[in-house]
């Protein structure tokens, strides 16, 4: 049972887990990931700064352990020196008094000596650990720049993708067009005016095949036939010299008459339509039929001179 509440809680923690990164800001995360990158980098060159901290005390230390291995040197060296002196000038006792304080700057020295070489061994020793910590401290550094460079290059990649996505919904939203709300859309209203015309196209339908519609028809291709009736009439007054030819004789002597270079014989006809008399048609000869006599007369009557009016 035990086994089963800590798998349960397991599960939990990391369905947990999976939904709030799944929901969490990046910028937020990124924000948390460059901090934490500095809060190691800051506790790096904390410890770097201590031991390049024990290396320079160590030096210093060095330092004033050399002074004090001259110091005790030349102290052994003034004591022996005195020694050599008193035994030169008859007093033993001196001398070897000074030859006891020699002994003991000499062991002094030893031991100062000793020291010496175990600070140059840590001293050594700091030196190679600073070394060290200054390159991680220089690595740590470009790796942190590196950490900005890359969160200035995913910030502007968040930036795009949330554009993207904007632009994506936009596009969508002009493609599908479904506002929300009660506002209908393109497809409801484009079924609406189909509905619309397919019912005004059957009703036109059901009313062009009624008896109405049929009777409308007749009546419209009577009327034609009789429009082109009438046309085939007018035509033939045109080219029977009709009621029309003779208008237009009439009223434009100039352009039909023998003054204005025209036929002689049209000039003729134009002038005798224009008197109200009948058309006579031309001979073999090319000449104009002699017109009736009065009070009887037939063909037997003067002729009319060629070319000319009729007398």
């Amino acid at each position: 049972m035990a086994n089963v509440v800590r798998k349960i809680a397991r599960y939990l923690s990391a369905s947990a887990n999976r939904k709030f990164d799944e929901r969490a800001d990046p910028r937020v995360q990124i924000d948390q990931a460059i901090e934490e990158a500095r809060r190691q980098h800051e506790a790096l060159v904390q410890q770097a700064a201590l031991v390049v901290g024990n290396q320079r005390q160590l030096e210093m230390r060095l330092a004033r352990q050399a002074e004090e291995v001259a110091g005790l040197t030349e102290s052994a060296r003034s004591s022996l020196l005195l020694a050599d002196n008193a035994r030169a000038s008859g007093d033993p006792v001196s001398a070897a008094g000074y030859e006891e304080t020699a002994q003991a700057f000499a062991s002094q020295l030893v031991s100062a000596e000793t020291s010496l070489e175990d600070l140059k061994n840590l001293h050594r020793q700091a030196a190679a650990s600073a070394a060290q910590a200054r390159t991680a401290v220089e690595d740590n550094t470009a790796r942190m720049q590196r950490h900005l460079a890359e969160r200035a290059r995913l910030l502007t990649q968040i930036e795009h993708a949330a554009m993207q996505e904007q632009m994506t919904q936009a596009m969508e939203g002009m493609s599908t067009l479904a506002p929300a709300g009660d506002t209908p859309t393109l497809a409801e209203i484009r079924d609406k005016v189909e509905h619309r015309y397919a019912v005004a196209l059957g009703r036109h339908e059901l009313a062009s095949q009624g008896m109405e519609a049929r009777m409308v028809e007749v009546r419209r291709a009577t009327m034609d036939a009789r429009a082109l009736s009438r046309l085939a009439e007018l035509r033939g007054d045109l080219g029977g010299g009709g009621g029309p030819g003779a208008a237009l004789g009439s009223g434009t002597p100039n352009a039909l008459g023998a003054g204005a270079g025209g036929d002689p014989q049209r000039a003729s006809l134009t002038k005798g339509q224009s008197d109200g008399e009948p058309y006579r048609a031309p001979d073999a000869a090319g000449r104009s039929a002699p017109p009736p006599a009065a009070g009887g007369q037939g063909a037997g009557g003067p002729a009319a001179a060629p070319g000319g009016p009729a007398a």
